[in-house]
C-alpha cells in the first residue's frame, strides 16, 4: 500500500487531501509513523524525529494514529488477496507476498492479477496500491516499491540481472543505514558492485546476511510464501521522556521494559532462549547485544540479569540513551506455536511502548 496510514487520514478526512500529512506526534519525544507522499517530497519519512520533520516541512499536519483502523482497513485488503490465492504472506499491515501460480480466477499472467486487485483495493477502500511482480519474493519486493505511489512493476526473469546491477545498495531488502554505510566503505554502491564480491569475503564482514547478499546479487531467493507465518520473536521497546545517563535511571527502565517483556511472553506462550537488549542514542545511533543460554527465558529472574550483563556493554555514560527496548528470539519448539501475523506499531506518542511485526510472486 502507498503511505498507508496517512493515506487512510487523508480519505477519511477530505480537509487533509493534498496536504502534507505525518501520523504521530508533534511534541519533543514524538515520532513520525508514517508520512503522506506530499510530506515526504520535503523529505519526511516514517520513524524520523517528529521535531525535525517540523524543521523540514513547517506546513506539516500532525494527527494521532488510530491502528484499530488500520488493522481494519487491512483486514479488507487481505479479503481482496484471498479472492485470488490462499497462499498469502503478510510482511505488515499493508504489504504482502502472494504466489498466485496456481490462483482461483485461472488468470494467466500475474500482472492482470495485480491490475485486478489494485482495482478492487480503489474500488472498495478508496486506497492506491503499488504492486510487484516477479519469480521471487527478493524481486517482488523491489518492484512493488519501484514506482510508488499507484506502481505496477514487473521484473522478468530475462531482466533481472541487468535490473539488479543498477539498484543502488540502499535499495536492496535488509540493508539499513548502517549496513549501507559499511558497504560504502568497502566500496560497494550498487548491485554489479555487490556481485563482484566472494561469498567468503560477504561472510566475513556480514556475517549470515552476507550469504543473503551475496545470492540477492544474482537474483536468487529460494524462499516459499508462506500462508502461516511463526512468531521468531517477541519483544518490547520503550522510547524515554528524557535522554539518561545516570546508571539508576537506566537499571529502573530497563526493569519496566523487562516487566512488560515477561507479561508479552506469557500471553503468547512463546519460548526462546536468545535476549536482544536494543539502545538507541541521543543522536539516534542505535546498537544491539545478544546473549544465548540453554534455558527458555520466560521470567524476570532469567531475564532480567541478561539484560543487565547486556546493558553493561553499553557504553551510556558518554552517550546518553533514548531508547531501550529487550527481545527474545531462537524459539526452542518453532512448530508448536503458529501466530498470527503483526505489525510493527511505532508509539504515536512519548510514554507508550511500541512493539514489535520459479513461481510468479506478487508484493502488493
Amino acid at each position: 500500500m502507498d503511505a498507508f496510514y496517512a493515506s487512510i487520514e487523508q480519505r477519511d478526512n477530505p480537509d487533509l487531501r493534498g496536504k502534507p500529512v505525518a501520523v504521530g506526534h508533534a511534541e519533543e519525544r514524538g515520532v513520525v509513523a508514517a508520512a503522506s507522499y506530499e510530506a515526504r517530497k520535503f523529505g519526511v519519512r516514517s520513524a524520523m524525529a517528529s521535531l525535525r520533520a517540523k524543521r523540514i516541512c513547517p506546513q506539516l499536519i500532525f494527527v494521532p494514529g488510530r491502528m484499530e483502523v488500520y488493522k481494519a482497513v487491512s483486514a479488507q485488503i487481505h479479503e481482496v488477496f484471498h479472492e485470488y490465492t490462499d497462499l498469502v504472506e503478510p510482511i505488515s499491515l499493508d504489504e504482502a507476498f502472494l504466489d498466485v501460480t496456481e490462483n482461483k480466477p485461472h488468470i494467466e499472467l500475474a500482472v492482470d492479477i495485480a491490475k485486478e486487485i489494485k482495482a478492487k483495493i480503489r474500488e472498495r477502500c478508496q486506497l492506491i496500491a503499488s504492486a510487484g511482480i516477479s519469480y521471487n519474493k527478493f524481486l517482488a519486493k523491489i518492484a512493488s516499491d519501484y514506482r510508488k505511489p499507484d506502481g505496477l512493476c514487473t521484473i522478468h526473469p530475462s531482466q533481472a540481472l541487468d535490473f539488479i546491477a543498477r539498484l543502488p545498495i540502499e535499495s536492496f531488502w535488509g540493508v539499513g543505514p548502517v549496513t549501507a554505510r559499511k558497504m560504502h566503505r568497502l566500496g560497494i554502491h550498487n548491485g554489479a558492485q555487490l556481485r563482484e564480491c566472494s561469498l567468503d569475503m560477504l561472510t566475513r564482514q556480514f556475517g549470515k546476511a552476507g550469504t543473503i547478499y551475496y545470492h540477492f546479487a544474482r537474483g536468487e531467493d529460494n524462499r516459499p510464501v508462506e500462508a502461516v507465518r511463526i512468531r521468531k520473536s517477541i519483544g518490547c521497546e520503550r522510547t524515554l521522556e528524557h535522554d539518561i545517563t545516570k546508571q539508576s535511571n537506566i537499571i529502573i527502565e530497563l526493569y519496566n521494559v523487562a516487566l512488560e517483556l515477561v507479561e508479552r511472553i506469557r500471553k503468547k506462550a512463546f519460548k526462546g532462549n536468545t535476549l536482544t537488549l536494543k539502545i538507541k542514542f541521543g543522536d539516534f545511533e542505535q546498537i544491539t547485544r545478544s546473549i544465548s543460554v540453554k534455558q527458555t527465558l520466560e521470567s524476570m529472574e532469567e531475564i532480567l540479569p541478561l539484560a543487565k550483563k547486556l546493558m553493561q556493554q553499553v557504553d551510556y555514560a558518554h552517550h546518553p540513551v533514548r531508547l531501550i527496548g529487550l527481545y527474545v528470539s531462537n524459539p526452542t519448539d518453532e512448530h508448536s506455536h503458529p501466530t498470527e501475523w503483526t505489525q510493527l506499531e511505532i508509539e504515536f506518542d512519548y510514554g507508550k511502548n511500541g512493539y514489535s511485526a520459479g513461481n510468479i510472486r506478487s508484493s502488493l
